[in-house]
C-alpha cells in the first residue's frame, strides 16, 4: 500500500494512494466513518503488521472515491512525528571516503552506527520550499535518504527479528547546515534548522518492496546528478540499524528512521556545492518515487 497525508482545501487528511494512476482516496472513503484521523493513529493501532492489517482486509474503494493527487496538496507522511527523527551518520562507505580526502579510513568508523537525531519541527512537505537561514548558515547540504517507518513497540530486538518491526518505507531529504555541525562539535544543531527535513511523498508498507532492501537512491540539483547508489551498499543492513537502536531504547510505532546517505554530498566537492537560492534539490528511491523541493533566501 502507499500511503499519503494531504491537505484538501482547509481539511488536513490521509488515505490510499495509487502513484501508477495518480489517484487518491481519503481513508473514510476507504476504511469507513471509523477510520483513525491519521496516517499516525493507524500506523499505531496497527499491532500486527502483516500488511496494516485492517487496511488490507478493507475492499478497495470504488472508482468514485478517488481524487486526482494534483488536486490535493501532498504533506509530510507524518507531518507531527512522536519522537526525534533517528538518524544514522556515515553509513556508506563512499560517503565515508569523500569526507575523508587523505583516504585514512579509521577502522572505527565502521564499527559501530553513529546515531543522532532531528528535532520534530525540521520535518516538511515532499515539494514545500526550504529556508536556507542564510542569516545563520552558510553551507547548507543535502543528503538523500531511505527512511524507515517502525511499526510496533520493541526492545532489545534480535537482529533476525528486526523487520518484522518495520511498517514500511518513505524518503528523506536529511538537509544539514555543515558550518553549525562543525562550530557546535556535534550534529543536532545543524540538522535541525525549521524545515530541514522534507519527508514523502508517501509511505510504502513494507509488503511493497522485496527483501533484502536494495534500492537504487539518487539526488539532482538542478537535474544535475549529485548522488547515486543503491542501499545495498549501506555498511549497517536495515535490520541491524533497528536491532542496535533498539538495545535498551523501547521503539514506538510510528518512530522514523533514517539510514545514512551515499556518497556525492555537496560538502563531498572540491570546492564544495552548497545550496543556493532557487536551487532545486529532487531526491528518488525506487519503488517509492521522488521528493523536489525548492530552496529560498
Amino acid at each position: 500500500m502507499y500511503l499519503a497525508t494531504f491537505k484538501i482545501g482547509d481539511r488536513e487528511d490521509w488515505g490510499l494512494v495509487r502513484p501508477d494512476r495518480g489517484l487518491i482516496c481519503p481513508a473514510r472513503l476507504w476504511l469507513g466513518e471509523g477510520a483513525p484521523l491519521t496516517l499516525l493513529e493507524f500506523i499505531r493501532s496497527s499491532d500486527t503488521l502483516d500488511g496494516a492489517k485492517s487496511g488490507v482486509s478493507a475492499p478497495p474503494p470504488p472508482s468514485d472515491k478517488w481524487i486526482n493527487v494534483d488536486d490535493v496538496e501532498l504533506l509530510p507522511p507524518i507531518p507531527r512525528p512522536i519522537r526525534n527523527i533517528f538518524c544514522v551518520g556515515k553509513n556508506y562507505l563512499e560517503h565515508i571516503e569523500e569526507l575523508n580526502k587523505d583516504g585514512k579510513i579509521s577502522g572505527a568508523n565502521t564499527q559501530y552506527p553513529q546515531y543522532f537525531t532531528k528535532a520534530t519541527h525540521t520535518v516538511t512537505g515532499p515539494f514545500a520550499e526550504i529556508s536556507l537561514h542564510s542569516d545563520v548558515t552558510s553551507q547548507v547540504d543535502y543528503e538523500a535518504e531511505l527512511a524507515v517507518i517502525i511499526g510496533k513497540k520493541g526492545i532489545n530486538i534480535p537482529e533476525d527479528k528486526a523487520m518484522d518491526y518495520v511498517f514500511g518505507y518513505t524518503i528523506i531529504n536529511d538537509v544539514t547546515a555543515r558550518d553549525l555541525q562543525r562550530n557546535h562539535s556535534q550534529w543536532f544543531k545543524g540538522k535541525s534548522l525549521d524545515g530541514f527535513c522534507p519527508m514523502g511523498p508517501w509511505i510504502v508498507t513494507k509488503d511493497e518492496i522485496d527483501q533484502p532492501v536494495e534500492l537504487n537512491i539518487s539526488s539532482r540539483v538542478n537535474g544535475e546528478l549529485r548522488q547515486s547508489s543503491n542501499t545495498r551498499n549501506m555498511i549497517f543492513s536495515i535490520s541491524k540499524l533497528i536491532s542496535i537502536l533498539s538495545q535498551g531504547l523501547t521503539l514506538e510505532p510510528g518512530d522514523i528512521l533514517a539510514t545514512g546517505t551515499p556518497a556525492g554530498v555537496g560538502m563531498g566537492f572540491d570546492p564544495p556545492k552548497f545550496l543556493k537560492p532557487g536551487d532545486v534539490v529532487r531526491i528518488e528511491i525506487d519503488n517509492i518515487g521522488y521528493i523536489e523541493n525548492r530552496f529560498v533566501e
